[in-house]
């Protein structure tokens, strides 16, 4: 079997530092950990420059285009990385797949506005990354046995240098704005409720938009909310007209060696600056029954999801109801697992599961169609999932909540949440607020 080859360079725990360098160049992505202090995540990883970059064509469904991108893998080749080194990516596939990719995986309405011009997915292919092991404390280019020697040294040399480019400013021009006011909210709850009531559904999660002109690079807005909002599945995709900017918590799927994990997020609190108060707030979450059953539905859900593609039997739930905490939320999590079917793979995987149930609600199909009826406009990335899929077959993704995307000069970015029969939509409100607040708040200082 080919082996990857390996260059050690000093560890560094803060990614971004190397990443500049990276930041402006085509295809350049971070899958970034949030390190040091998030301490959840393991790894960093980040690359540049893909050999082939892979968009659905008009009318592809989604899973000709995963054929597709099963194909571009397979031209790079099986690689393995040396017996004693414990790393997640051996050259592959970095990208995105947008919210709007389920469209091509099932068939829904076409009513909510496509006024976003990103592709609804994007897939570069790789054949080196930079990966940081904070667990081992190292820091390394993986070469593909592919990539050859003049690029190699050409990265290393890059890597080397003591040049750390700053990014340009960034500031934005207006505060951010709601696409909707107060009252429409109110009606769109009303409106699921409705369907929830005549039996359509259990849950749907509806999300509202805001927006913010800005000017200078999204890299350095990227740096800013890093500061102020570290979260394990963060990650920083260039384009060609703006960037995709993601602070998100949650992990959609993760395969190795042919294990499955997801981790659905269903359940949340605001925190609070009083130590008595925001324990409070968490012991409220956690004995809260309309968060635990929102939480159990999805649960459910994803089972389902997973039992598609999972060996029978083989779909567990280890972990339920969980409480983890970030800068500006308590969040309820649970774990789901399984094992691969023989002869499937992680985009099998990623066929029956997409996109993921804690954002779009129970049943997934109808929850989707009511989606698109009540949001006026497409979500993009939104709900979508930035991930990695190596030769190997490992993978792992995030849902892209807490998420901007910076496109023609404007900032775009969701809040939302999972709406059911006893829900307050003046809580509801309060809440698609209180997950991106500090977001919007940290930007709005740089107006």
């Amino acid at each position: 079997m080919p082996l990857c080859q390996l260059h050690p360079l000093p560890y560094h725990a803060d990614p971004t530092v190397r990443f500049a360098l990276l930041q402006g160049e085509p295809g350049a992505v971070l899958l970034d950990s949030g390190r040091p202090v998030a301490e959840r995540g393991r790894y960093d990883l980040m690359a540049a420059w893909p050999r082939e970059v892979l968009q659905p064509d008009f009318g592809e469904s989604g899973r000709a285009f995963f054929a597709r991108t099963r194909t571009a893998l397979a031209s790079l080749g099986h690689a393995d990385l040396p017996e004693d080194v414990d790393l997640p990516f051996a050259g592959g596939l970095l990208g995105y797949l947008g919210y709007d990719f389920g469209r091509r995986l099932e068939r829904l309405p076409d009513g909510a506005r496509a006024d976003l011009q990103l592709p609804d997915a994007r897939l570069g292919l790789y054949a080196w990354a930079l990966i940081s092991d904070h667990q081992a404390r190292t820091s390394q280019l993986v070469f593909h046995p592919r990539l050859d020697e003049t690029e190699r040294q050409r990265l290393i040399a890059l890597f080397a240098t003591d040049a750390r480019p700053e990014a340009d400013g960034f500031r934005l021009t207006a505060p951010f704005a709601a696409d909707i006011d107060r009252a429409t909210y109110r009606q769109r709850i009303e409106a699921i409720q409705a369907y929830i009531a005549a039996g359509d559904c259990y849950q749907v999660n509806f999300a509202q938009r805001f927006r913010a002109p800005f000017q200078g690079s999204p890299w350095r807005a990227y740096r800013t909310l890093r500061a102020a909002c570290p979260t394990p599945f963060s990650g920083y995709l260039a384009l060609e007209r703006g960037a995709l900017l993601s602070h998100s918590p949650e992990r959609f799927l993760r395969v190795s060696r042919s294990q499955v994990e997801t981790r659905p997020i269903k359940g949340t609190r605001p925190r609070r600056p009083d130590a008595q108060a925001d324990a409070a707030e968490a012991r409220a979450l956690l004995a809260s029954p309309k968060d635990r059953a929102e939480n159990l539905m999805i649960v459910d859900l994803l089972r389902n999801d997973l039992g598609r593609s999972c060996r029978i039997g083989s779909v567990r739930v280890p972990e339920l109801f969980a409480l983890e905490s970030y800068p500006n939320v308590h969040h309820l999590v649970s774990a789901v697992t399984g094992e691969l079917a023989a002869g499937l793979d992680a985009l099998d995987l990623l066929a029956g599961s997409f996109p993921g149930g804690s954002i779009t609600g129970a049943p997934k199909i109808r929850a989707m169609q009511i989606i698109d009826e009540l949001e006026e406009t497409r979500r993009g990335p939104y709900c979508g999932s930035l991930l990695y899929l190596d030769v190997r077959g490992e993978s792992d993704s995030s849902i892209l909540i807490r998420s901007l995307q910076a496109e023609d000069g404007v900032l775009s970015c969701w809040g939302g949440g999972g709406i059911v029969m006893d829900s307050h939509w003046e809580d509801e409100y309060a809440e698609s607020l209180a997950k991106v607040r500090v977001l919007l708040e940290t930007l709005e200082a740089h107006s």
